[in-house]
């Protein structure tokens, strides 16, 4: 069965800095639905300060086993798309995306480069129906009463 799979494009930003050591920064700027067939980059804004890059051709592919990140997402107060990046002959390049918090943070902890954009309201309910068909909370773990403790666990804890 394949995984459920939405196309976006992914807007790149690259704004000069007021920085003695570097001129400008790349980041993730926004994503957009896209259900284009085109795939190729292209310029959207150039000016002398910044430009933006469309990148098209991108999916945000939804993993079962990431639904609980997918669902801390959906539940926080600025839900994100997060995009996996590298700089590539002194151009961003977006390179996957996710929605789940837990995907993000590790590919954070990998020393990748990612920023989380806003979540446009179509991918949130898109999102959002997926956690509600399929998300089961873990069961809290049952802590055994007292009694059933050796006494000398009970002494101890």
């Amino acid at each position: 069965m394949p995984k459920p799979s939405l196309p976006l494009a992914v807007v790149m930003q690259w704004r000069r800095l007021n920085n003695r050591w570097v001129d400008g920064a790349w980041e993730a700027w926004s994503v957009l639905p896209g259900e284009r067939d085109e795939t190729a980059p292209r310029i959207l804004v150039r000016e002398p300060d910044f430009v933006q890059w469309l990148h098209p051709g991108l999916h945000l592919v939804l993993h079962r086993d990431e639904i609980a990140g997918y669902q801390f997402n959906l539940t926080a107060t600025r839900p994100r798309v997060f995009v996996l990046w590298r700089e590539d002959d002194e151009q961003g390049v977006p390179i996957e995306l996710s929605a789940s918090f837990d995907e993000a943070s590790r590919w954070a902890d990998g020393g990748h480069l990612v920023d989380g954009v806003v979540m446009p309201p179509s991918v949130f309910a898109w999102i959002g129906a997926y956690v509600e068909a399929n998300y089961r909370p873990e069961p809290e773990p049952r802590i055994k009463p007292r009694s059933f403790r050796s006494p000398r666990d009970r002494v101890l804890g």
